[in-house]
């Protein structure tokens, strides 16, 4: 028998993933990665790394790791060499002479006038550029100062504003909980912070207690962010109307951290009772407003066992039968009323609604009004005997009076035949 091929499935391809090392320029700055370029680097060893400015002096964050493709940032680049004791001496003299320039500049900015606070100052580690960080209110025309730093160096002078909390995070210090600044000590990146936050998690909106030592608002109010917004969805609001093995009520403190609320209870105003948030059923979540419906008096899925009570009626037994109720009697027959002279009557109502606001003169009433109420007339068993009609009065005698049915009445006129006195 021969052998059939049959094709097997390809597995996944792998994601690509990169060995990099985290690399500080200066303990508590931001964190980059370069390429280890086969070097077996450690945690804490000082290494020679290349940048857009040149060869630069770092500090190992981490040993060489794996990280996703995508999470690198091109051009990625690599580790020049370990640190030797010619590099740390050179690295010492820096500092020494970023400490002198400090002092000049502060001399060149006060004698100038200029409105500007100098922050930092920083030396290439193969001394052909130093660069003064500054802060300033306001746009400063710094180009006197610059040429006096570049005839007293005889070297590159490079000026950069920064702002209030990059300031924080060069200088350092200690925040109003007695720790070092987050920024200058594991922050790599500032994470947007506004007062919605302050208010989601219940704190005093005083600036003095919700700012840090930079004047902006406290990078730690980021940090309990999304447990706060989680802790929300799953409680109920103020206001809202609950019930609780109690009995029903509304709330009237949420306390999102230890997920208790306080509630007033319905039917004692007066009492306020503290429950645990999944001991209680939201019936109403907020305040009520005035398109919602009414909540039923009787639903209470908590404190009435999960169904709405039924209201018992009061039926007492009765030991009788009901009485027989005859349609026809004997001595005459119950005429029900026809079902055609409902819409009749109906139509008939709706004219006199209309008559009502509309008055019009006998002569325009029509005669159909007149119908219906001949049609409920009953009917005489027997018709009146005919009368004889009056016979004409002669020429000499007036004539009678014409019948009150007439709409106008006139006065008899006097017989041609009366004498004259």
């Amino acid at each position: 028998m021969q052998e059939q091929n049959i094709p097997q499935a390809e597995a996944p391809a792998a994601p690509q993933t990169v060995a990099v090392v985290d690399i500080q320029f200066r303990p508590g700055q931001k964190v980059y990665y370069f390429d280890p370029a086969g070097l077996a680097l450690k945690q804490g060893d000082h290494v020679i790394i290349d940048t857009a400015r040149g060869p630069e002096y770092g500090l190992c964050a981490s040993g060489v790791h794996t990280i996703p493709q995508r999470e690198v940032v091109a051009p990625l680049r690599s580790v020049l060499r370990i640190a030797t004791a010619q590099d740390e001496k050179t690295v010492a003299d820096n500092r020494a002479k970023e400490r002198k320039a400090h002092q000049i500049c502060l001399q060149k900015i006060e004698a100038l006038g200029l409105d500007m606070q100098l922050v930092s100052v920083e030396y290439a580690f193969d001394g052909s550029k130093i660069l003064f960080f500054f802060t300033a209110d306001e746009r400063v025309d710094f180009r006197e100062l610059v040429k006096g730093l570049a005839s007293h160096f005889h070297t590159r002078i490079e000026l950069r504003q920064i702002g209030v909390r990059d300031k924080a995070k060069m200088v350092g210090g200690l925040g109003i909980c007695g720790r070092p600044f987050c920024c200058s000590s594991f922050l790599s990146d500032f994470q947007p912070v506004s007062i919605k936050m302050a208010k989601t998690q219940s704190l005093s909106l005083n600036p003095t207690k919700i700012s840090g030592t930079c004047g902006r608002l406290m990078c730690c109010l980021k940090y309990e962010q999304e447990a706060y917004e989680d802790l929300l969805r799953r409680s109920p609001k103020e206001e809202s109307f609950v019930d609780t093995p109690e009995g029903r009520g509304t709330v009237v403190e949420v306390q999102l951290l230890r997920q208790q609320v306080k509630v007033r209870m319905e039917n004692a105003p007066d009492t306020v009772s503290l429950f645990p948030i999944e001991e209680i059923a939201v019936l109403r979540n907020g305040k009520a407003r005035k398109n919602d419906p009414p909540i039923p008096a009787d639903l209470a899925p908590i404190s009435g066992g999960g169904l709405r009570p039924r209201k018992e009626r009061n039926v007492e037994p009765s030991n009788f039968l009901d009485p027989i109720k005859f349609r026809y009697r004997e001595d005459a027959v119950v005429e029900e009323p026809a079902a055609e002279e409902a819409p009749a009557v109906e139509e008939g109502g709706e004219r006199r609604r209309r008559d009502r606001r509309r008055k019009p003169r006998a002569e325009d009433r029509p005669k159909q009004e007149k119908a219906p109420a001949k049609q409920e007339r009953p009917k005489q068993e027997k018709s009146a005997p005919k009368q004889d009609k009056p016979k004409a009065p002669p020429a000499g005698e007036d004539r009678p009076k014409r019948s009150s049915d007439r709409r106008r009445r006139h006065r008899p006129k006097p017989s041609g035949g009366q004498e004259q006195g």
